[in-house]
């Protein structure tokens, strides 16, 4: 199981729909690695056993270790597939409600003639997300988790196989919201982006230090709202600057598009070719 909260992480639970499919694809075909099962037989044998005792949180220890060294693997696979196919790959990452689904919209809509893109979008239930996001024309392709809080780097293979991913320069990976999990699951992107909204307030950098750090990009979202939720914005750079030194920050609202050339421009000057070095 998940350390970090206890979830299910049986590939087996994972669902996927894309575009005209009037059934949901089940993950099968997959290795699983299961924990040592302790089985209890009911056999009287007349004498008493003396057991040594076990350490089940070192178990589980060592479980979410060979669970992460396993995805991290599959994630530099992952890397070598979308470097093959030049792909510049997003993972986004965020709490519930704070817009990614809305950033997304908007920004496949209004770069539907500059970028040719694709998405995955993860959630535990329904394809709601991705219905929206297929609007713009552009590809989507919902994984429906379940019980799981994130997206592994081997559901991610498994998507990009139902993707048409031909001539497509950007592909977006919409995290199941949680802003715990999903920062320990590699899965082979190019960069990170860590989306905060102003209805969460400024503090949230310092409650959840792990996920801003492994940022590249930290996405201010719903800033037309600020004022009205009394959103201390001077507060809330000084600590994402704290937590993530590293960290782009761009301030954007999806609902009125204040800010979004400054995320356009960022996502063009990644897609653009790198020039060739000369050879001497």
């Amino acid at each position: 199981m998940c350390q970090d909260c206890g979830c299910s992480v049986t590939p087996a639970n994972i669902r996927m729909t894309s575009e005209n499919q009037s059934h949901h694809d089940h993950s099968h075909g997959h290795s699983h690695e299961h924990p040592h099962h302790n089985h209890s037989h009911g056999h009287s044998h007349g004498h008493s056993h003396e057991h040594p005792h076990h350490d089940h949180s070192h178990q589980q220890i060592n479980l979410h270790q060979a669970i992460l060294s396993k995805n991290d693997r599959l994630a530099e696979r992952n890397r070598g597939f979308f470097a093959a196919k030049n792909l510049f790959v997003l993972n986004i990452l965020s709490s519930p409600g704070s817009g990614k689904t809305a950033l997304l919209e908007r920004t496949l809509m209004d770069l539907s003639d500059r970028i040719p893109a694709a998405v995955i979008v993860g959630d535990l239930e329904t394809d709601n997300d991705a219905q929206r996001l297929r609007r713009s024309g552009q590809q989507a392709i919902q994984i429906m988790t379940e019980s799981l809080c994130h997206l592994e780097a081997e559901a991610i293979a498994q998507a990009t196989q139902k993707l048409d991913l031909t001539n497509i320069q950007l592909l977006i990976i919409e995290n199941v919201g949680n802003l715990v999990c999903p920062a320990a699951y590699d899965l082979g992107e190019t960069q990170r982006v860590v989306l905060l909204s102003t209805t969460e307030g400024e503090d949230k950098p310092l409650k959840y230090p792990t996920v801003f750090k492994s940022a590249d990009v930290v996405v201010l979202n719903k800033i037309d709202i600020a004022e009205v939720v009394g959103f201390d914005r001077d507060r809330a750079l000084e600590n994402i600057r704290k937590i993530a030194p590293q960290a782009q920050i761009l301030e954007v609202s999806a609902r009125t598009g204040e800010g979004m050339e400054q995320w356009y421009a960022y996502l063009q000057q990644q897609v653009q070719p790198q020039p060739e070095l000369a050879v001497h």
